[in-house]
């Protein structure tokens, strides 16, 4: 391999992308347009519940109740019902997600809960987010609970013989947010590797600049290699800015190694940069390639990579499939990295498999790749 051949291809390069206004968008502009479309409209914190509230029984009792569900933070008791027909028609129109109903005679039933008979309340929720239901009852049911509990303590009729202290690890706030951004730095790293690449070969093709190639003495590695490294060094650069605006924009704590992050990182681009290069070779049109690329990355990156859904929870045969997924194990380095401060002695099973990863992907398009004429 002749480095003053590498360098020649690497120049040509960087010369067709600072030429090429498109590959400067997508390689600098995008990533940072996702990560914050992404970072604001992908949540799963389910918070000011819109509530409405049929109060039958208007007494202390039930204002104290209404209290604790107002000072939650869960839930926005933003409708007062006089009639219980109302409650259809609210949940009709999706103008409330839950009804919180409080019978006539509440306040003389927690008087008689001594006696074992708990006093009922009702709560009606719209089932068409089931998500959004299944928390929202959660939530409703441990404000009952602690309410229920604080009543006991009270009335010194009741005092729990075990009280659980929970503590939260590294994500001490349960956000979404501090999940979703650092694996959105391993889905959005892996679409746009892979997309900028794919346009390289192709491009060469479809200008007609494939003869000079073929007329030097360059092998195909060097062209694959050559091509393939001033990528490495746009992807390591999207890399940080996508995690500056994570911790700087979102507030994402960063408790791990930068240069550590940085190191997996290159791992991991080797990897998406030479299926990038792989589909380019193969389909020789930069449309198609970006077609193909956008397919081959954007769906298993964000369905079976454990960024939206539990790879552990799949059905068998989708969770094996994710071991195919590269972005499944960048996402485990970014995470652990970005919350948990974790170092090689942990990462080293992802590092692996990435490297691994990497030297297929390169290996491959250098396999397929082909700068002789037909």
């Amino acid at each position: 391999m002749s480095f003053r051949r590498l360098r020649a291809i690497s120049r040509k390069e960087l010369l067709h992308l600072r030429r090429d206004p498109r590959s400067l968008i997508l390689a600098f502009l995008l990533p940072v347009l996702l990560t914050v479309l992404f970072g604001y409209a992908i949540s799963w914190d389910v918070d000011d519940i819109k509530t409405a509230v049929l109060d039958q029984d208007r007494s202390k009792a039930s204002r104290e109740l209404l209290d604790a569900f107002r000072s939650s933070g869960y839930f926005r008791l933003s409708v007062f019902l006089e009639d219980p027909g109302e409650i259809r028609r609210l949940i009709d129109r999706g103008e409330v997600r839950m009804v919180l109903v409080i019978p006539p005679g509440f306040t003389r039933d927690l008087g008689a809960a001594i006696r074992g008979r708990p006093a009922r309340i009702q709560a009606i929720v719209d089932g068409t987010d089931a998500n959004t239901a299944n928390i929202a009852m959660g939530y409703a049911r441990g404000i009952v609970q602690s309410y229920s509990l604080r009543l006991s303590s009270e009335g010194e009729r009741f005092r729990p013989p075990i009280r659980a202290e929970t503590r939260v690890w590294y994500n001490e706030e349960l956000s979404s947010r501090n999940m979703i951004v650092p694996g959105l730095v391993a889905v959005i790293m892996m679409i746009i590797a892979a997309m900028l690449t794919s346009l390289t070969i192709a491009r060469e093709w479809e200008r007609g600049t494939m003869e000079q190639l073929a007329a030097t003495p360059v092998t195909r590695t060097e062209v694959v290699l050559g091509k393939m490294l001033p990528y490495i060094a746009i992807g390591l650069i999207d890399v940080i800015g996508v995690s500056l605006i994570g911790v700087l924009l979102f507030g994402v704590p960063f408790r791990g190694s930068p240069l550590l992050l940085m190191a997996l990182s290159i791992a991991f681009l080797v990897g998406a940069l030479g299926m990038g290069m792989l589909i380019s070779a193969v389909t020789r049109s930069q449309v198609l390639a970006t077609q193909v690329a956008m397919v081959a990355t954007y769906m298993p990156s964000f369905l079976l990579s454990g960024f939206m859904f539990d790879v552990k929870v799949m059905p068998r045969f989708l969770e094996w499939l994710t071991y195919l997924i590269p972005a499944r194990y960048f996402l485990v380095v970014t995470r652990g990295i970005f919350l948990k401060g974790v170092g090689i002695e942990v990462l080293w099973g992802q590092g692996l498999l990435m490297i691994a990863f990497g030297v297929a992907g390169f290996v491959a398009a250098v396999s397929v790749f082909r700068k002789e004429l037909e």
